[in-house]
């Protein structure tokens, strides 16, 4: 299991019509480590305390979801992992529950609160019919639920029913 790469991008750069295409990423937007701060976000990121996405300002993708070479700068997701399986259970399947990560400087726990539904801008960013082929595989938005560093490379992960946190 491993974190291949990080994203936190001040700009939204998805915006307007899919076909106008999407505005040139900032520099920094991926990142070698991210700090998370429980229930407002990722440090940085232009989702971090912002009201309409406390809910779920936290996405996560598995790479075996994504065609080859495509990664968090195309799907806008955060956290791009690999290996992530739980019995039968892949990521978009945790919805409802409490999702584990540790890069080496301890857990961040994640409430996996729903899926992270693919858009027309896909299509776009990687490719004809990726939107369609994302459907149920677009990874899980959540809510941290600790303070804590993500980095990039080696990974434990756990998953628990959510009844588990206070």
């Amino acid at each position: 299991m491993e974190i291949v790469e990080l994203l936190a991008s001040p700009a939204h750069r998805f915006e307007g019509r899919p076909a106008d295409g999407p505005a040139p990423a900032p520099a920094g937007e991926l990142a070698g480590e991210i700090r998370i701060r429980a229930g407002l976000g990722i440090v940085g990121d232009r989702y971090f305390n912002h009201p309409a996405h406390r809910d779920a300002s936290i996405t996560v993708i598995a790479r075996e979801s994504l065609p080859d070479g495509a990664g968090l700068a195309e799907t806008r997701r955060n956290i791009l992992v690999a290996g992530l399986r739980f019995g039968r259970r892949t990521l978009d399947d945790l919805v409802g529950s409490v999702l584990t990560l540790d890069s080496g400087d301890g857990p961040v726990r994640l409430a996996v609160r729903r899926r992270a539904n693919p858009c027309a801008w896909m299509d776009v960013t990687l490719g004809p019919g990726a939107w369609r082929a994302l459907r149920g595989r677009g990874g899980i938005r959540c809510v941290p639920l600790d303070d804590g560093v993500l980095r990039v490379g080696p990974l434990t992960a756990s998953a628990q029913p959510a009844t588990v946190v206070p």
